[in-house]
């Protein structure tokens, strides 16, 4: 049966070259997403979720020491596109992508309209009027008047410019936008209005996103599925309702025993220990120096196991119950039972 999914990624790889040597900020992730579906990457700062926006969009540093893996496009590998066509054929027509911080990132010498029809003048070659006139109407999708289009950044709110952010990344029409961090540098009310926004766009124009946050309690509110990172690797996709009821990973369920609820006796636990190191990664389970059901095999790497329809987990105690491993990416076989980089 052919492949339904708008975007599928595998053993997606990206590593820097530091001064301390290569960290692995990217170390062999797979996924996939539908057409019109929403799914969080969840993890801690730090975790590569960034890094694999990055990798996404082919916005690297001048530091990379190694991209690999392969990124399907509605079919089409454009992970073995050359740049310039890359560029020309996916970036923002696409698939676009709203940074980190973007609030900043507007040209502050620039009127706001300007710059979200830039990629209308820039990709399709359309004429200024035009440009404009479509820029006002994903001004009225995003909850920004007419107005701001004449208006400098300075001129507008935290929650405002992230809105114009927003729309220039949708002005394209896309079928997918990722979003990094849209909410972390805004205050509650903000953050709900923005969310708000997401799911309107979603419900109408059937858009697919890529929400990558540390923030569970946000992630809830958009996502369809989610999938958790933990030190370069996914350690746990599934679907959204399944991982804040049921998860499945120890890190997952640690992770949700953190978040407080309004109608819990039981005080928020902590997560103990630190993440290790993407410069030297240990052989095993990433997470087993921090997990309370540490046994023999987690010392070699798990494979990614299915537990359910789309639901895989990356950890040892599921191959207890018989699980058949999937590959996530190329491994050699070490001893019986276990599966080593």
């Amino acid at each position: 049966m052919a492949d339904a999914s708008l975007l599928r990624v595998d053993d997606l790889a990206l590593h820097y070259q530091t001064r301390n040597g290569v960290v692995r900020a990217v170390d062999g992730v797979s996924f996939d997403i539908q057409r019109g579906e929403a799914l969080v990457i969840l993890g801690e700062s730090g975790c590569g979720k960034s890094s694999l926006a990055k990798t996404l969009m082919r916005v690297l540093p001048r530091n990379v020491h190694h991209v690999g893996g392969r990124v399907t496009l509605d079919g089409v590998e454009i992970s073995a596109l050359p740049d310039e066509r890359f560029r020309r054929d996916v970036q923002w027509s696409r698939m676009a992508l709203v940074m980190q911080a973007s609030m900043n990132a507007l040209n502050p010498v620039v009127k706001v309209g300007a710059q979200v029809a830039e990629p209308l003048r820039v990709l399709r070659r359309w004429p200024r009027r035009r440009a404009l006139e479509r820029a006002a109407e994903v001004f009225a999708l995003v909850g920004l008047s007419n107005d701001f289009m004449t208006r400098y950044p300075f001129e507008l709110s935290g929650g405002m410019r992230q809105r114009a952010v927003l729309a220039m990344a949708l002005v394209a029409e896309p079928d997918l936008v990722i979003l990094d961090e849209p909410t972390s540098a805004l205050d509650v009310l903000t953050q709900a209005s923005i969310m708000n926004v997401l799911k309107r766009v979603k419900r109408e124009l059937g858009t697919s996103f890529i929400l990558i946050t540390h923030d569970v309690a946000t992630s809830s509110e958009l996502a369809d599925r989610v999938a958790l990172m933990y030190a370069g690797e996914l350690v746990e996709v599934c679907d959204a309702r399944r991982f804040f009821s049921e998860p499945a990973h120890p890190y997952s369920r640690m992770l949700m025993a953190s978040v407080p609820r309004l109608r819990q006796r039981e005080r928020p636990q902590s997560i103990p220990g630190q993440p290790p190191s993407l410069l030297w990664p240990p052989a095993g389970c990433r997470f087993a120096a921090r997990c309370p059901e540490r046994f023999a095999s987690c010392d070699h790497s798990p494979p990614a196991l299915p537990l359910h329809e789309r639901h895989r987990v990356r950890c040892w105690l599921h191959a207890l119950d018989n699980a058949s491993p999937v590959s996530d990416g190329p491994r050699s076989t070490g001893e019986e039972g276990t599966h080593d980089r």
